[in-house]
């Protein structure tokens, strides 16, 4: 597949880019080093490769969501100006 350089002024165009003549000149000659490059890897004989999604195992390592006491209550709650009983009692703020 042979890249122009009608094809880089149309992607210029939809990246909304200004690109002067020598660049397109430039970018037309590595665009098609790229594709050319793409082409070899397509020659690869890879019938002996079964498809995947991911190229490393992966599994899941989150622990079980597990609610348990952190026994800083007490703590916590020394620093409170006023509680009632295991609250922070605080100014109404609502009528």
């Amino acid at each position: 597949m042979g890249i122009i350089k009608k094809d880089v002024e149309h992607v210029a165009r939809l990246a909304r880019i200004a690109v002067s003549g020598e660049e397109k000149e430039r970018f037309t000659s590595q665009l098609a080093a790229i594709l050319n490059y793409v082409d070899q890897l397509s020659t690869a004989d890879t019938s002996a490769i079964e498809p995947m999604a991911q190229p490393i195992p992966l599994q899941n390592v989150f622990r079980a969501d597990e609610a348990k006491k952190s026994g800083l209550e007490e703590k916590i709650l020394a620093n409170a100006p006023e509680r009632m009983d295991r609250f922070f009692k605080v100014q109404k703020v609502i009528e």
